[in-house]
């Protein structure tokens, strides 16, 4: 019994570490969270969402690099909801400004977070596509409707276990997204080829 002491000093010592790092990356993760949707949030408002979005990705970075001797707390879920709303975040900002994707990596996030973040987007090309709808662009609103579906497309070839990516209820979150999205956008397309003949035989009254 003369080492317990010991034994127990260094559990309790990298518990200690533990427990420190575990309240550091559950602040980092609401860090970046709040930062991503306030990027979100900026794209919705036509203010700057640069901003926002780059000090979330740059706390991404750092929150990987301080949880790197720390897996499993990197996969925890506090860690992984906050990866998935920013990689939502830099999906939606890359589509809005015709930017190229990012990768997992670029977000600093696991695949599963990217794959999830990017089901999330297809609601916020939504709400793009009901703002063009309310302003009479119908053509905006059927190609946000086409990328929510290139999305879908996507995601649908994933068919794993939810115990590697729980993506079967965003999958069929989205698919009823885009059936919404679509009957509004044939409502409207109709409705505007409508005024646009009216207006036609107008003009040649």
């Amino acid at each position: 019994m003369k080492n317990l002491k010991d034994i127990i000093g260094e559990i309790e010592s990298r518990l200690d570490e533990r427990d420190e790092v575990r309240e550091l990356a559950l602040k980092s993760s609401r860090a970046i969270a709040r930062l991503s949707s306030a990027a979100i949030h900026g794209l919705h408002k036509g203010e700057d969402s640069e901003t926002s979005l780059r000090e979330a990705r740059e706390e991404a970075m750092k929150l990987r690099s301080v949880l790197e001797d720390h897996p499993d707390l990197f996969h925890s879920g506090s860690v992984e909801n906050a990866l998935q709303e920013l990689c939502e975040a830099s999906i939606v900002h890359a589509i809005a400004r015709g930017k190229p994707l990012p990768d997992p990596r670029e977000c600093g996030a696991t695949d599963a977070a990217y794959l999830l973040g990017l089901g999330d987007a297809v609601g916020e090309l939504r709400r793009f596509a009901l703002e063009d709808l309310r302003r009479g662009n119908v053509a905006g609103a059927a190609d946000q409707l086409k990328t929510m579906e290139d999305i879908f497309d996507a995601l649908i070839r994933f068919d794993y276990p939810s115990a590697l990516v729980a993506l079967k209820h965003k999958q069929d979150v989205a698919r009823s997204l885009i059936e919404k999205t679509r009957g509004e956008v044939a409502v409207a397309t109709r409705g505007k080829a409508l005024e646009d003949k009216l207006d036609r035989v107008e003009k040649r009254r």
